[in-house]
């Protein structure tokens, strides 16, 4: 007869009897995370299992840990590198450097200063002899591509400056297209 009977295989998972049942209850309303319960329960029961078993039993009303209402004190960090001078003094000076608490990088910052921006003359149709007139036939990658005048007029063409490296325009109506945000804000508001 001991032929017939298997070792028990520490992965095996055992069933929910009424005794470990009990016991799930027990330590959950000690307030035993489920991780805790799975390893005194064993038998390839796991945390999941745990919080399964716990949620279709329906229990709540776990003692919690009490908590400290005073707030904890913080300790100040000393530099990290002392032979190093820190940001707000030199050690060549002999000043005290000054001690930054908190996030520095959400602090404000001074907003650089704007370069001037250099619009160029708007160009118009007259300003253009008849000769060097592009149409749209005549655009390509080598021309500037744009629009001057109203093109529901005779006289619509496209400037046809040669572009700046990899945009559809030359320097100057670059510069007008493509602003940056900071500036295009500053201008509408």
């Amino acid at each position: 007869m001991s032929d017939n009977i298997e070792p028990i295989d520490s992965n095996q998972k055992l069933p929910w009897t009424d005794e470990r049942v009990e016991l799930l209850k027990k330590m959950w309303a000690e307030g035993l995370s489920a991780s805790q319960i799975a390893a005194k329960l064993a038998g390839g029961v796991t945390r999941n299992a745990v919080i399964g078993k716990v949620h279709r039993m329906g229990l709540s009303g776990r003692v919690t840990r009490t908590r400290v209402s005073t707030p904890r004190t913080r300790k100040t960090r000393e530099p990290s590198h002392p032979g190093r001078p820190s940001a707000g003094g030199t050690a060549d000076t002999g000043s005290a450097p000054m001690r930054s608490i908190g996030n520095t990088a959400l602090k404000p910052m001074p907003a650089p200063k704007p370069e001037p921006i250099l619009e160029p003359l708007p160009i118009r149709v007259a300003d253009i002899p008849v000769g060097e007139r592009v149409t749209i036939l005549m655009l390509s990658d080598k021309t500037c591509r744009w629009p001057i005048g109203d093109p529901s007029h005779e006289d619509f063409c496209f400037c046809g400056k040669q572009p700046k490296d990899g945009l559809p325009y030359c320097a100057g109506h670059a510069a007008i297209a493509y602003q940056p945000h900071s500036d295009r804000r500053r201008r509408t508001g």
